[in-house]
């Protein structure tokens, strides 16, 4: 008796206790990825405002200073413009930096190091000098920061040749995204989300490799569907996700693309869904003017899947206004579920259901 027990214990333990013990938060994941890959390859450091003995403003680089020390995980002066310039010139010089900007909208203090320095002198140099470089940190809309600290820098760079710009959405996403780019050899955005930071995902055991990369410039179906195509990335994909699951209750069947590569961009997924699906969504954090989705439907209408639609393609983004401070006015500035939803329906020609109470 004492044996069965001790059996079906053991049963319980292999069937049950992996869904737990595979869960890992966002910034765990990005720690672990420079953990790394700063194990890996000495040449492989970090800077940025309080990364070091802070652990990082959201503790994205919890004890990496404890383990690597002052040379490799450097607290830097509040200066942008300078603290990228230096990762770019040590770049050059055959290191490897990982910069960190507090938030991407301080990024814009140090853009021209970004795209005059980093992109372009590849090119400019004929392919004689390398810029190894990943500038990473959260982008995009957090909690009432207002205008000057909501902004999405995913059209801002994707716009720029030279530059390899990725946004991921789950922890697995993070993990491979971040140690490719820190592997690649050119320069590469990583635009992460400060409201994802806290957001557990589970993982597969081969994210869990140290070898685990995930390509830049593949995108991934979250969810198989037949009805409409829903394109996003960084955390709206997760909204994507739920409004579909809403929508499958009344019959309609969301296939949901994660971009995970703004540049390059993946279009043939995008294409190859639209071909199946005949009717395509974009959904993104940032603002309707020349962004992300835009670009998705110009592709889409310049391709072989334009002649597959059924109807117009449609973009559900952010309001075309700087954030406001107030929570009401910031919730209805940024897209949600039910923006979602009225568009799939919308473009299915399915009247929506009026609220009678």
């Amino acid at each position: 008796k004492y044996n069965n027990v001790l059996k079906y214990l053991f049963h319980v333990y292999i069937t049950y206790l992996p869904s737990y013990m595979l869960q890992m938060y966002v910034r765990d994941a990005l720690n672990s990825a420079m953990d790394e890959e700063m194990n890996r390859d000495n040449t492989v450091f970090l800077m940025g405002e309080e990364v070091a003995q802070y652990d990082g403003a959201y503790k994205v680089s919890r004890g990496l200073w404890r383990k690597y020390g002052d040379q490799r995980v450097i607290d830097t002066p509040i200066t942008e413009s300078g603290f990228a310039g230096m990762a770019v010139g040590a770049a050059m010089a055959g290191l490897k930096p990982i910069c960190e900007f507090m938030t991407f909208n301080f990024s814009m203090q140090a853009i021209d190091h970004v795209i005059n320095s980093a992109a372009k002198s590849h090119y400019m140099s004929g392919g004689m000098v390398t810029v190894p470089v990943v500038f990473r940190g959260p982008n995009g809309a957090a909690a009432g920061v207002a205008a000057q600290h909501s902004q999405c820098f995913a059209a801002w760079y994707g716009h720029c040749p030279g530059l390899k710009v990725v946004s991921p959405f789950n922890s697995e996403d993070c993990r491979g995204l971040l140690k490719a780019a820190i592997r690649d050899t050119n320069p590469v955005v990583v635009l992460e989300n400060e409201l994802m930071y806290g957001t557990a995902f589970p993982v597969s055991d081969e994210a869990m490799s140290e070898d685990f990369l995930i390509e830049i410039g593949k995108a991934k179906v979250e969810r198989v569907g037949k009805h409409v195509t829903l394109v996003s990335h960084s955390r709206p994909v997760g909204q994507c996700l739920e409004a579909a699951e809403q929508l499958a209750s009344e019959g309609i069947d969301c296939e949901v693309i994660n971009l995970r590569s703004i540049r390059p961009l993946d279009i043939e997924t995008v294409q190859q869904s639209v071909m199946k699906t005949n009717h395509l969504i974009s959904v993104e954090g940032g603002w309707p003017m020349f962004g992300i989705g835009s670009e998705v439907c110009a592709q889409i209408m310049e391709g072989p899947a334009f002649d597959y639609l059924d109807a117009p393609a449609i973009r559900v983004t952010g309001a075309d206004i700087p954030m406001p401070y107030a929570q009401v006015l910031e919730d209805g500035a940024l897209p949600g579920v039910k923006d979602i939803v009225l568009s799939v329906k919308k473009t299915l020609h399915i009247q929506p259901m009026t609220d009678t109470a």
